[in-house]
């Protein structure tokens, strides 16, 4: 294998991610016809509990063993680097296995946690298969995952970004031929067993081109001599570095899982007790905040984290080199891009919820009403897991820690107290207090992180609070026009036509807010540079 440039790799990585990104999100709009309501919140419920016990089963191993198998292989320390890559991958296995007996011999307590003795919907039994389905893909995936830490160690990114795409794409195909052959000749349960599947055969098509991969590397190392100073690197010093490693990674993953869990195990009951929904609508909103939206909040965080990615490393290194000012100014900009680039977004999709929710899984009042209000936890997303990776950069992970436990306190103690809330007042929603939970959940742990970056870095938001404020007006105004131009041309119509509405005014709307911010030199500001020389000096790279 050849290794990657930085450039290279980077570049083939994004667009690899974003490619498994779009893959992700375009075979929802087949799948989610398919299958229907109740098959929707099905998958919803197997998707997220599979989700959260892979997060306990990887537990940011793989991350660690990128790091890990870099350094070593920086030093020449080849079998240091091989007994890291074993003992990573044995734990994750017992991890893999342990969550793989758990989720299936737990399946139907989950089940009756979800939904008890309601009826109108999925019955406990439906769920119970479900998620045992789930359960063939934790064993693969988290061997996946092990194999990708190592090679994008060792700066091979082409094969391991290449495997998502193998995986994505494996997977849709499994999920849209499987899930109407299903529908056709079985039934939702069937359908929706076969599309959780799709997980597992995709795991292991990726595996079979990696394992490929991997013979090529292993039979490198077999031909370097094992230096004198890796002998003295005990099993056990490796074992306690991996950990040590690990930590930070664990708790941002474990904590947005559990954010949705608590979401998927306490919202559906007091929506029906409180708010008044059947079971089936209160299976819905379940299904579209943690899953179906979920994917399309999906397109701004990622686009946030990719900004900002090569910015934190330099945050680390001006604070090793103890270079106060520098660190200051990147935290800043950090804060001022993820704003500049989320708000507008967010505020983009809420203004165009009926057109788009209309493409991607056809006419819905209840979908149109959640989604325009969930899409907002995007920005607090996006600042709440960069921020924590920040006071990881900065030796600052108890307060980060801390922090995340706080949220997953408050989520947990205000999502069912706020749907109650919510549905006693007439003009509000009774899911929003689910939403508005998830809000606060993330709000008090950035705001910890920021008030503990100014009192022990001394670090000052006085800039990134005026920016970010013009930033928000600009906003404000270009959702203002595009209202009045909604009085013109209106959103509503057919698929086709509402696709066009989402970009004419996705364009329009993109447009005003770039000419007002550069403007208002909001952009100049930011970036350090005009638009134009921007877009002159990336284009000439």
């Amino acid at each position: 294998m050849k290794k990657d440039t930085f450039i290279k790799g980077a570049m083939i990585s994004t667009i690899c991610i974003v490619l498994s990104k779009v893959l992700g999100i375009i075979y929802v709009i087949p799948f989610h016809a398919i299958i229907g309501t109740n098959g929707r919140a099905l998958y919803g419920y197997a998707y997220n509990m599979y989700m959260l016990f892979l997060n306990f089963s990887t537990v940011g191993i793989p991350l660690a063993i990128s790091k890990m198998v870099s350094e070593y292989h920086a030093l020449g320390y080849e079998d240091a680097k091989k007994r890291t890559y074993q003992i990573a991958i044995q734990i994750t296995l017992i991890m893999a296995v342990i969550s793989t007996l758990v989720l299936f011999f737990f399946a139907p307590v989950i089940a009756n946690t979800i939904i008890g003795n309601m009826t109108g919907g999925n019955t406990k039994e439906d769920i119970v298969f479900v998620l045992r389905v789930s359960t063939t893909a934790i064993l693969f995936v988290t061997m996946l995952s092990g194999m990708r830490g190592y090679l994008q160690g060792h700066n091979y990114i082409t094969p391991a970004s290449i495997s998502q795409v193998i995986e994505q794409v494996v997977r849709v195909i499994v999920i849209i031929i499987g899930s109407y052959l299903a529908m056709k000749f079985f039934g939702t349960k069937e359908a929706v067993g076969i599309a959780v599947f799709g997980a597992t055969a995709g795991a292991i098509a990726a595996l079979l081109y990696l394992n490929r991969k991997m013979k090529i590397e292993r039979a490198k190392e077999k031909k370097v001599k094992i230096k004198e100073e890796e002998k003295k690197i005990a099993n056990k010093m490796l074992l306690k570095q991996l950990l040590l490693y690990t930590v930070p990674f664990v708790i941002v993953s474990i904590a947005v899982s559990l954010y949705n869990t608590i979401d998927m195990l306490s919202i559906v009951k007091p929506l029906v007790n409180y708010g008044g929904l059947k079971t089936q609508e209160a299976e819905t909103v379940l299904s579209i905040i943690s899953t179906w939206g979920a994917k399309l909040n999906s397109i701004v965080t990622s686009v946030a984290a990719g900004i900002v990615v090569a910015v934190l490393p330099n945050i680390t290194s001006d604070f090793t080199k103890k270079n106060k000012k520098a660190v200051d100014n990147k935290v800043n900009k950090t804060i001022q891009i993820i704003l500049y680039l989320v708000i507008p977004m967010v505020l983009g999709l809420s203004f165009l919820a009926e057109p788009v929710w209309q493409v991607f899984y056809g006419k819905s009042k209840l979908g149109v009403s959640v989604f325009s209000y969930s899409i907002f936890t995007a920005i607090f997303y996006s600042l709440f897991l960069n921020l924590h990776t920040i006071m990881q950069s900065v030796d600052r992970h108890k307060t980060a820690n801390l922090s995340i436990i706080t949220g997953l306190i408050i989520k947990l103690l205000l999502t069912v107290p706020l749907i109650k809330l919510f549905s006693s007042i007439s003009f509000l929603k009774p899911y929003y207090g689910s939403v508005t939970a998830t809000i606060l959940a993330y709000i008090i742990p950035i705001s910890i992180c920021l008030f503990d970056l100014k009192k022990q870095l001394n670090i000052s938001f006085r800039d990134t609070i005026k920016k970010s404020g013009l930033s928000i007006l600009s906003c404000l105004f270009m959702i203002f026009l595009l209202f009045l131009l909604k009085m013109i041309i209106p959103l509503s119509g057919g698929r086709m036509y509402a696709l066009m509405m989402i970009v004419l005014y996705a364009g329009l709307g993109g447009f005003i807010y770039l000419l007002i911010t550069a403007k208002l030199k909001i952009f100049e500001g930011i970036f350090g540079c005009t638009m134009k020389e921007f877009i002159v000096r990336k284009g000439g790279k």
